[in-house]
């Protein structure tokens, strides 16, 4: 059997996609959500800056684990673990694309 609609190009090595435009921020209200990441953001400078947000919500909970009860430490701890995950997947993105960057 034939395919009818063809394969898309590849993509050539080290390519990274941009960002689309995603609404963030309605708060469970009747108002259209409040924010919005813009579109066409490459996904390398993307990546950086989600880079370094984990990187503050990892020093917060770290600040919050240090002051909270028995507890609620366990939850800040699994926090900090989630985040630290999410950050090293994150710069692994980074330093793969840096291994594919013409040279």
């Amino acid at each position: 059997m034939m395919k009818i609609v063809p394969d898309p190009p590849a993509l050539p090595p080290g390519t990274i996609l941009k960002t689309a435009e995603t609404a963030f921020g309605c708060c469970d209200a009747v108002h259209d959500p409040m924010f919005t990441v813009r579109g066409g953001i490459g996904a390398e400078d993307a990546l950086v800056h989600i880079s370094l947000f984990l990187q503050s919500v990892y020093a917060t909970a770290n600040a919050a684990c240090n002051q909270a009860s028995m507890e609620e430490r366990g939850l800040h701890w699994a926090t900090m673990h989630s985040v630290e995950i999410a950050k090293a997947l994150v710069d692994a993105l980074l330093d793969g694309a840096e291994g594919l960057a013409p040279k």
